[in-house]
């Protein structure tokens, strides 16, 4: 691993505490009846002892995340924030980390769910997941323009900040024109969503180490996920050189970025940025992203 971009104070801005960086299904089985208090004491173990300070949750379907809140911040001194679950169009992706909508009237009701977790944030799906066998496919639609100004009415009305799974050019460019405070992967951008995201109050969190994990998996196609990560960083410097707010978050959590390793991992991978800068990022992010 190369030399990690210098941070402090460390910030992972993306991740699960469900996850566990190695196998999905059986982590999530530890909390199928509730979360599992030692599985999360185990990731937070793994977070301290790799000097995490800051770790904003994705959120999750069975709650794990808030159960985690007050053990990180109580018992691990971690500033931990959370949205609880997730939100996502019905049919779309999704389903692993949160709950369904499919009207407004669905996604109010949704906040007023989130607001009685004591939600420190929004969180709402807007694209699919990377096609690792076809370089700049997704797995499905994206929300319209229409719904993401909606969402993000909606939820800062509310008092929430709003971090969207977003990938793909046109997405992104409606995710920032929407007024959407992070924009998470954000894979596949054009000279049109660079720009606009540069120009933006919008914080791009690229996620680069969840998908350097999928480079020579079994199953993938030849040289894609190799493929969309150098394009991602090419995407990423020239965001960072019209002056992007670019934050550190790894997907800590996903496949190959277990939590004792996720931030550096990452920070590795974004060690052609400005520490000074990505440390900016960070620390606007940590005052957006909570609501008490």
């Amino acid at each position: 691993m190369d030399i990690p971009l210098i941070s402090d104070p460390r910030c992972e801005c993306h991740g699960h505490v469900i996850m566990d960086g190695v196998d999905f299904k059986s982590a999530v089985m530890l909390h199928k009846y509730g979360p599992d208090l030692a599985a999360i004491r185990s990731a937070l173990y793994d977070m301290d002892e790799a000097r995490v300070e800051y770790f904003r949750d994705g959120g999750d379907a069975l709650s794990v995340s808030g159960a985690a809140r007050p053990i990180a911040r109580e018992e691990f001194g971690i500033d931990y924030v959370t949205p609880v679950f997730a939100t996502h169009k019905k049919g779309r992706y999704g389903g692993i980390v949160g709950r369904a909508f499919e009207t407004m009237a669905d996604f109010r009701a949704l906040l007023r769910e989130a607001e009685a977790a004591k939600a420190d944030f929004v969180k709402v799906m807007v694209s699919g997941l990377l096609d690792f066998n076809s370089f700049g496919a997704l797995s499905c639609p994206s929300l319209t323009a229409e719904e993401m100004r909606e969402i993000a009415e909606a939820a800062h009305g509310e008092g929430f900040a709003v971090m969207a799974h977003c990938n793909g050019a046109d997405a992104v460019k409606a995710a920032v024109a929407a007024g959407i405070d992070s924009i998470e992967h954000g894979y596949f951008m054009d000279d049109a969503a660079i720009a606009d995201v540069a120009a933006s109050d919008t914080i791009w969190v690229p996620t680069l180490a969840a998908t350097a994990g999928f480079i020579d998996r079994p199953g993938t196609g030849e040289g894609v996920a190799a493929a969309i990560v150098a394009d991602q960083i090419e995407k990423l410097a020239r965001a960072a050189a019209l002056g992007a707010k670019i934050a550190s978050g790894s997907d800590a959590g996903a496949f190959g970025v277990p939590h004792a390793t996720a931030l550096d991992q990452e920070l590795a991978l974004l060690s052609f940025l400005s520490a000074e800068d990505v440390d900016a990022a960070n620390a606007e992010l940590r005052r957006r992203f909570r609501r008490d």
